[in-house]
């Protein structure tokens, strides 16, 4: 008996354009902006059904660019004393993805229901350029993390190769990612737009859109914490508060949590627990980028972000 909401999925991938990114994998377009083809019907779930709340916090990014060091961050700033919560359970069950886990039902109605005055905290990796309407709609908070490009490239490479279709489909070699995230055909791609969609909504939005790099948060992690919690409406009492959290949320503290050391893959996604935490360093693609290539993607970032007056990224 044929599944009906596989045929559904089906009719939707054959209407979208399609590009190889990694061997055989490919991904599928949405206005502009490139898709992994099984998250697709859930984006479009996403774009059609979510509502936000008021109240609501939605965390964006695009991949690889310091999405669970966020998560485990913003998760604590709303919920003091969670360093249980933290121990027990990965950053992404916690803070959970609109367009992995929380569409990613096969149920049609709505997955989420909530109290009017309860924070729910999501994430996303939709760009804003599809999601602005639907934030708009509700003024609910929204934090934006990024990555300079070739950090970001570099983690995403790693991070596909402990995907279980690596040992089928054969490694993801660095130099097709870098000709892939170069041209924009990447999960999320392209970066650049990504990035800046984001970026240019902040300029305009700051009492709803609070725009962060991951490098800013490495440098001075106490004090964007303490913008974090004030943006978010809840700010610290003292700075015992901070260091807390800051110290539990810490890259050597999470990394080592038995649930983060798993090598169990959670139902929702093909990795292990333990792919999420590599190594998190600000400057990790010296060691696998040469010079050329290095400047190749400077030259973008030059254009893509310098020449919208976004001095970032180089």
């Amino acid at each position: 008996m044929v599944n009906s909401l596989e045929v559904v999925h089906d009719e939707i991938h054959a209407t979208l354009p399609k590009e190889n990114w990694w061997g055989k994998n490919y991904v599928c377009q949405i206005n502009g902006f490139w898709f992994l083809p099984k998250f697709v019907p859930n984006t479009i779930r996403v774009l059609s059904e979510f509502k936000p709340l008021p109240n609501d916090v939605i965390l964006g990014s695009f991949p690889k660019t310091g999405t669970t060091w966020l998560k485990s961050l913003v998760f604590s700033i709303i919920n003091r004393s969670s360093e249980e919560s933290l121990v027990k359970h990965n950053p992404h069950d916690l803070v959970p993805t609109l367009e992995v886990q929380v569409f990613g039902t096969t149920d049609q109605s709505s997955p989420i229901t909530t109290l009017e005055d309860s924070t729910r905290i999501y994430s996303t990796h939709i760009p804003y350029q599809l999601l602005g309407n639907t934030f708009d709609s509700s003024k609910c908070r929204v934090i934006y993390i990024t990555r300079n490009p070739k950090d970001t490239l570099v983690s995403m490479w790693h991070f596909t190769n402990k995907w279980k279709d690596a040992d089928q489909d054969g490694l993801w070699h660095l130099e097709e990612a870098i000709e892939k995230f170069c041209s924009g055909i990447f999960p999320g791609g392209p970066y650049y737009d990504h990035v800046m969609g984001f970026k240019k909504a902040s300029l305009e939005k700051p009492k709803n859109i609070f725009f962060i790099t991951y490098e800013e948060l490495m440098k001075d992690t106490n004090i964007h914490v303490k913008k974090l919690a004030e943006f978010l409406g809840c700010p610290f009492k003292n700075e015992e508060e901070v260091d807390e959290i800051v110290k539990n949320c810490s890259f050597d503290i999470l990394s080592n949590h038995e649930v983060n050391k798993s090598g169990d893959f959670p139902c929702w996604f093909q990795v292990p627990y333990n792919t999420f935490f590599r190594k998190g360093a600000v400057g990790d693609h010296k060691n696998y980028l040469d010079a050329m290539t290095v400047e190749r993607i400077d030259v973008l970032t030059r254009d893509k972000f310098h020449g919208s007056g976004f001095m970032y990224g180089i």
